[in-house]
Formats: C-alpha cells, sequence, structure tokens
C-alpha cells in the first residue's frame, strides 16, 4: 500500500512538472521563453514625486521574478516591458460643509509597452492606472505615502502581469 503511495505521488509529481506552459499564477509562458527585461520607466508625469520612476521599475521586475521563472537580463530579454510613468496626481474626492476635502485620491498611470520576441502578436501598449484614497485631512508624507505607493504598485503591476502573460 505504501508502494502504491509513493508511486502514485510520483507521477502525479511528473505530470505537473511534465506541464512546462502552466504556471500557478495564471501565466501562460511557452518554454522556449526564458528571458525578460524591464527597461527603465521615466517618470513623464507634470507632478514629480523623486524616485518613483526607478520604484516602478524595481516593482515591475520583482513581481515578474516572484510569479515567473523567467531569467532578468538587461538586454536581448525574450519578453520586454518598457514605458512611462504618465500621471501621479492627488485630488480630493468628496468636499466636506466647510469646503475642504472629506477624501482625497492618489491616482498613479503607467503607459507600458510590451513586446514578445517569441510571438509578436503577443505585442501590446495599454495605459494602466490606480489610485489609494485617504483622508481629507491627512498629509500624504512619510508611511503613509509609503503605504499609498506600495498598494498602487501592488495593483498595477499584477495588472500588467494579467494582461501581458496571463491574458486576463
Amino acid at each position: 500500500m505504501k508502494l502504491f503511495k509513493i508511486t502514485l505521488l510520483v507521477l502525479i509529481s511528473l505530470t505537473i512538472l511534465g506541464c512546462g506552459a502552466y504556471s500557478f499564477t495564471g501565466a501562460s509562458i511557452p518554454a522556449s521563453t526564458k528571458t525578460f527585461q524591464v527597461n527603465y520607466f521615466q517618470n513623464n508625469a507634470i507632478l514629480v514625486e523623486p524616485g518613483l520612476d526607478r520604484q516602478f521599475t524595481l516593482a515591475l521586475q520583482d513581481l515578474l521574478l516572484n510569479q515567473t521563472n523567467l531569467e532578468l537580463v538587461t538586454s536581448n530579454g525574450d519578453l520586454v516591458y518598457e514605458g512611462e510613468i504618465t500621471e501621479y496626481r492627488i485630488s480630493p474626492t468628496t468636499a466636506q460643509a466647510d469646503n475642504t476635502a472629506a477624501q482625497n485620491k492618489l491616482t498613479i498611470s503607467v503607459n507600458v509597452r510590451f513586446y514578445n520576441k517569441k510571438n509578436e502578436e503577443d505585442d501590446m501598449e495599454q495605459r494602466f492606472s490606480f489610485f489609494y484614497d485617504y483622508a481629507g485631512d491627512a498629509n500624504l508624507v512619510g508611511a503613509q505615502k509609503t503605504t499609498a505607493i506600495e498598494e498602487i504598485f501592488e495593483r498595477l503591476t499584477q495588472d500588467i502581469f494579467n494582461a501581458t502573460l496571463a491574458k486576463w
């Protein structure tokens, strides 16, 4: 009985490992695709937040490293991500009776160009945007700003991953 369980476990493992194009993240990456590169995302927003461009570039690299088995390269990647940050905006979303904001919104948008050198039909250019709401009487500084940017980047990078590799 014990030998049967071990044999069954080995067969199931081999079956799962044999399906190289399958990923538990939902990505469908052909076995011939081995590398990716993320070019520097320049900050072209009207309101420039220092360091935001580097933070976003690293966040996208980290997500792809964590959710795929692809190798990060600096040139000649099978998959190439490039683009720019096009918007960093703080705006009031709701007003109070005394003409002050009850809630504010930080919005960050990026324009992404994706190139798949193994399958050019997958190439795309798309704008991605997400926001973070915070109290109107709060200043977006320190830990609150860090949290806001991290949450926005988490959503943006996952949306980019889904659009380019998971095809959602």
